[in-house]
């Protein structure tokens, strides 16, 4: 809806003719002057002519922008209307045109130069799947707030394997379209007039990282077009990454924002310690903290967090933060199954030689939770004498072997391999020790962590002690399950999973043996913080509620 003004001042002023000469100025019978006569004698018919049909062109034109330019959002300019509740001083802001979007919290925004609402989208195109969040903003204040999460969709699995981007390497188009079922949720839940700008961003993480370049490059273009002709969300522009590879350190450091930004330690006033996060992926594995070296020095340790492609120097609400962080390639998860899937069959080729009747048995695997079986397809390095894959048939041993199946885990850990810079974690990877700069203030495991614990019953924080007998009980078997029977849900968790024995074990190899954190250090996972999914996406959308972050309304308003 579009206002004009009205009651407006005018120059012209009306003439009354009963009205007393002299009040306007000069005498309506006096006779013209020259500068009438000689506007008159320059208004001929054809020049009249012509002004009609310029003002009709003009008008006509006027009339047609008006009807196909969205209505959008009306400009407020001040009344005695309720406030934003902000506070502001000024009455000036933007205010819904129509009941089809808005808030409960204000009635216009806190700035004319910010809408009332705002929706941010977020694709997270992971290794296992990709999922969209749809975020509700409110400008009822001078900062944004978070309002809701108002879709969280997640494709679905492709005969039980991943439904990423990755799954589609061979075929760029298929993979823009795997994308449609959580665009078009995204259709329904945002208002129409507000699609326009309403941005989107495509972040995919380390499962198309594993494809080559060539191929998720191939990919990662598809998705913009496909965005860009067929959806009408703006999209976030190349130069700001908009559709890509995120970086490993940028994945870390958003989740830690989102982490800290729900907590409420940082973006508002409270100047607590900042919380840790240990976010466990399918391809990959990341670990942001911000370490105290205060009190540390007497014992050799540096001053600060040394220089380095670790370091994350952040600015957020005011506040400034060296984190250390790091992006694990290729130790999320499934990444981490399929190397200790490829070392266990590695040993087993080198100590039978020549000999592969094994390949036809059973495999025993101490990963495997004892009495469980399962069809397994290997992937083996290049030039594997057995092939590039090796279907077998893996089975868990007779009694629960925890022990060899985290030496498993641990091993591909690469606890020898050189470092550079000490101290280091593991695969020659610098990292401040954790027992030291980071001791007591709060650790948050996400995503796989919390998939794998939770579940089965795990309060929202243990100790990794704890985490050990999980694993041992969960490696038992059945006849050792009696304990999940009264947790909802668990023993249906456990049936068709032999591999949650494994799971458990390398998330145990990796946080203490690998990142060295104390076997009685608590941690707390969680999925959500104050109804809102954690993770990375939260983090990443935050800047894009300014059009500085990359992109523009697809149609400009007209007000």
């Amino acid at each position: 809806m579009r206002r004009t003004s009205v009651s407006l001042p005018t120059k012209h002023v009306a003439h009354d003719p009963y009205e007393k000469r002299g009040r306007y100025g000069r005498d309506s019978s006096q006779e013209p002057n020259l500068f009438f006569k000689m506007q008159s004698a320059w208004m001929s018919q054809s020049q009249r002519a012509r002004y009609i049909k310029t003002s009709a062109i003009v008008f006509v034109v006027f009339l047609i922008f008006y009807y196909i330019s969205p209505s959008g959002i009306d400009l407020y300019n001040g009344g005695s209307g309720s406030g934003s509740g902000s506070g502001s001083g000024s009455n000036q802001g933007q205010s819904p045109s129509d009941s089809s979007y808005g808030t409960d919290k204000c009635t216009k925004s806190f700035s004319k130069s910010k809408p009332i609402v705002q929706f941010v989208s977020m694709i997270d195109a992971g290794s296992t799947g990709s999922r969209i969040h749809v975020y509700k903003f409110n400008n009822c204040g001078a900062a944004p707030e978070l309002e809701g999460e108002i879709l969280f969709k997640m494709t679905k699995k492709i005969d039980g394997q991943s439904s990423g981007l990755s799954a589609y390497k061979d075929d760029p188009i298929a993979a823009a379209k795997s994308l449609d079922i959580l665009l078009d949720a995204a259709m329904e839940k945002i208002p129409d007039k507000l699609k326009a700008c309403s941005p989107i961003a495509v972040k995919a993480t380390a499962g198309l990282r594993m494809v080559g370049p060539d191929k998720s490059q191939a990919i990662l273009d598809a998705v913009r077009e496909h965005l860009e002709k067929d959806y009408p969300f703006p999209v976030v522009s190349k130069e700001e990454n908009g559709v890509a590879i995120m970086d490993g350190s940028d994945e870390g450091v958003y989740a830690w924002i989102t982490t800290n930004y729900l907590l409420g330690k940082i973006g508002g006033p409270d100047h607590s310690e900042t919380a840790a996060v240990f976010d466990l992926g399918g391809g990959s594995t990341q670990i942001v903290f911000q370490p105290s070296f205060d009190g540390l020095t007497s014992g050799g340790m540096p001053e600060k967090l040394a220089e380095g492609d670790h370091k994350y120097e952040l600015d957020f609400g005011g506040r400034k933060f060296s984190l250390y962080q790091h992006s694990h390639l290729g130790y999320g998860l499934m990444a981490a199954r399929d190397a200790i899937f490829s070392t266990l069959v590695t040993d087993m080729f080198e100590y039978k030689k020549s000999d592969r009747s094994w390949i036809e048995k059973p495999l025993i695997n101490p990963c495997f939770s004892s009495g469980m079986a399962k069809t397994v397809k290997v992937a083996l390095p290049d030039k594997h004498p057995l092939g590039a894959k090796i279907e077998l048939n893996m089975t868990g041993p007779a009694s629960a072997a925890p022990a060899q199946c985290r030496a498993l885990a641990e091993r591909i850990l690469k606890k020898d391999a050189n470092c550079k810079l000490a101290p280091c974690s593991f695969n020659g990877v610098h990292q401040p020790a954790i027992g030291k700069t980071f001791a007591k203030e709060d650790i948050y495991f996400l995503s796989y962590f919390y998939d794998r614990t939770q579940p089965l019953g795990m309060p929202e924080s243990f100790t990794l002690r704890e985490m050990h007998d999980l694993a041992n009980t969960v490696c038992g078997g059945e006849k050792a399950w009696d304990v999940f029977s009264s947790v909802p849900g668990a023993l249906e968790e456990l049936s068709d999973r032999p591999e949650h024995c494994m799971d458990l074990n390398f998330m145990l190899a990796l946080t203490h043996t690998g990142y060295e954190m104390p076997i009685d250090r608590e941690v707390k996972i969680a999925k959500q913080i104050k109804t809102y999914e954690l993770g990375w996406c939260l983090g990443a959308s935050l800047p894009l509620l300014s059009q500085a972050s990359g992109w523009k309304c697809k149609v400009t308003e007209v007000h």
